[in-house]
């Protein structure tokens, strides 16, 4: 069963601008809880790949200023507003677009400026449940800069394909590193609703087997996941359509055909999303459906215990009513009879199997014997 945790979709829900309102656009200001950043230069081309540290700005502002190949900084922690403020005047980024970064859990979107193309994304921290992370890339000339919440990540593969010396990352310009990035977030989605959906499947089983609150629950949870995971999804597919269709700065028409087979993975995740919400909706009908007809079974079972004891009941009372039969013979003259009391029980079993036959013959109970 996959591990759930909707207080951290609550979390995602409710979303808190750390901003005052009327304040001045561009205002960053960091979470206090988030992680202090992380800043790695893997700067490579054909001939060789160097992987450097860097410790703060002015360093990065130096490494910057020696050109060769792609270089990506990849940056993980948004905890210091001051050192990514300066990171943005290095690379020219506009303030409404490092606001964008720092205030997470912003919608997937793409942005274009003069000097870069800006865009982000939502990927998850674990690798087989989704526990949202925000994403942001900005792709220039010669470089991609990236932001990410924790150090987790989905892009180990893409760090062994850089260290090859054949790889096709290496011989390629900066936006199809931005390309191959896009798409291991893509892709990455694929593995987590096969978890969800076989976790789908195996609370289907338990819910068809026996009525359990337990599963209901579990089974909310999933749907609470899959609606989390639909809300960054859907507008991704804008994205990559905006990528594929629509001439954008430093993304050349080449990469734009690599891009179309993203948006091609990112519609089957949609198809796959919406199949497994309607199925997780279905088996909660069913869940429904199977409580209102086991109630029914109940109050079959309780109406026809009533029935039967209707008429005992009667019978009962009749003889409790203890008319006197010196005052008249028609006063129960069953009183005075030696059998009496075995002739009242034989009455109200008579009485309970009659009704106990008739029923069955109706079908409204026995109905497996019946069969």
């Amino acid at each position: 069963m996959v591990n759930q945790s909707p207080g951290l979709s609550r979390k995602f829900l409710m979303v808190k601008r750390r901003a005052p309102a009327g304040s001045q656009p561009g205002t960053l200001i960091a979470d206090p809880t988030a992680l202090a950043p992380v800043i790695r230069m893997i700067r490579f081309d054909e001939t060789g790949i160097d992987d450097i540290p860097i410790t703060n700005a002015a360093m990065l502002r130096e490494k910057m200023k020696q050109k060769r190949g792609v270089t990506w900084i990849d940056i993980t922690g948004l905890g210091d507003a001051g050192l990514l403020n300066e990171i943005g005047e290095i690379f020219g980024i506009h303030r409404l677009a490092l606001e964008d970064v720092i205030n997470v859990h912003q919608r997937p979107k793409i942005d274009t400026y003069p000097d870069h193309t800006f865009i982000v994304l939502q990927m998850s921290e674990a690798k087989l449940e989704f526990i949202p992370e925000q994403f942001s890339i900005f792709i220039g000339k010669d470089y991609v800069l990236s932001f990410q919440e924790k150090p987790d990540d989905c892009f180990d593969m893409i760090r062994i394909r850089l260290d090859q010396a054949d790889s096709r990352i290496r011989r390629e310009p900066a936006d199809y590193l931005a390309y191959a990035l896009i798409d291991a977030i893509t892709d990455s989605y694929f593995p987590i609703l096969e978890q969800y959906g076989e976790a789908i499947e195996l609370l289907e089983d338990q819910i068809l087997e026996h009525t359990d609150i337990t599963s209901m629950h579990e089974l909310h949870a999933v749907r609470r996941k899959l609606m989390l995971i639909r809300r960054a999804i859907w507008p991704l597919r804008d994205v990559l359509n905006t990528l594929t269709r629509i001439q954008t700065p430093y993304i050349s028409s080449r990469t734009q055909i690599y891009f179309r087979d993203c948006a091609d993975h990112c519609f089957q995740l949609i198809d796959i999303v919406d199949t497994a919400r309607e199925l997780a909706g279905n088996i909660t009908e069913l869940y429904h459906s199977g409580a209102s007809v086991r109630m029914n079974e109940i109050m079959t079972v309780l109406t026809i215990i009533a029935t039967i004891f209707i008429p005992l009941g009667f019978i009962a009372s009749l003889y409790g009513m203890n008319f006197d039969t010196k005052v008249s013979p028609w006063n129960m003259p069953e009183l005075e009879w030696r059998y009496g009391y075995l002739f009242s029980l034989a009455l109200m079993l008579a009485t309970a199997g009659g009704l106990l036959g008739y029923f069955w013959r109706k079908g409204w109970i026995f109905r497996k014997l019946r069969r």
